[in-house]
């Protein structure tokens, strides 16, 4: 049976890179983008030019009718549901001190997190109950664990998403579908590693045991397997990729 994945927030970083080695393994994907069109399409010529098979989806992952539009799209070119569903896509989120930050910031991203989260596993869940089989991805931080200054926006809402799979995975145990969570520090190569400085990164590389930063093919492997028929026994669990700088 060729699995299908929908990876959200797929046009680039971890996301593409976790497209690109699902459909390596030989699952159909789907790459799910906001705004960044032209680069979900190349994402989807990579895959294709190596012999896979995908497709760029546009979609607001907070918006419960344009999900159900990238389900429909799938079952329409495919003609079955989601079976592996990676939920990628970071929503907005301000970096300050919580003295300095209204409700809407903290409560804003807070709700924007859980609403995505929210939205796209109702979406995917009644293929994945029917055929008594799937696997849920949560992509989460190291904030959400290990408090960084100015994180309290990012750090309160993956803690959130963290525990929300967790109750996710001991409800959906008995209905065959393993939920897990995927933890990255930081990792170079993305949109969000250009803010940081170089003195920054040359200090995180020192905490690191490893020795450098992660990459986004780094988090894409723990990704692929949880998401493989290989994980038969591992739910309710975060994988942290951070090359040891920090050991939970």
């Amino acid at each position: 049976m060729t699995r299908v994945a929908l990876v959200t927030g797929a046009s680039s970083g971890i996301g593409a890179a976790t497209a690109r080695l699902l459909a390596e393994r030989g699952m159909r994907v789907v790459v799910n983008y906001l705004r960044s069109e032209q680069a979900a399409e190349d994402v989807v010529a990579e895959i294709e030019a190596a012999g896979g098979q995908a497709m760029a989806v546009r979609a607001d992952v907070r918006d419960v009718g344009a999900v159900e539009g990238v389900i429909e799209q799938v079952r329409v070119a495919w003609g079955g549901g989601v079976d592996v569903l990676v939920h990628n896509a970071l929503t907005p989120y301000v970096i300050k001190p919580f003295r300095s930050m209204t409700w809407e910031e903290l409560g804003g991203k807070l709700d924007d997190e859980m609403r995505a989260a929210y939205v796209v596993t109702q979406a995917v869940l009644p293929a994945m109950t029917e055929q008594g089989w799937g696997r849920l991805i949560y992509l989460s931080a190291g904030p959400g664990r290990r408090p960084r200054e100015g994180m309290i926006a990012l750090g309160t809402a993956k803690a959130a998403l963290a525990q929300f799979a967790r109750f996710l995975a001991q409800e959906l145990g008995p209905a065959g579908i393993t939920v897990n969570v995927v933890e990255p520090g930081p990792v170079a190569e993305t949109r969000m590693s250009h803010v940081l400085d170089d003195e920054v990164k040359q200090r995180q590389v020192a905490a690191t045991p490893l020795g450098r930063l992660a990459v986004p093919a780094d988090v894409a492997q723990a990704v692929a397997f949880y998401a493989g028929e290989d994980n038969t026994f591992m739910t309710g669990t975060t994988a942290a990729i951070n090359g040891g700088m920090a050991m939970y």
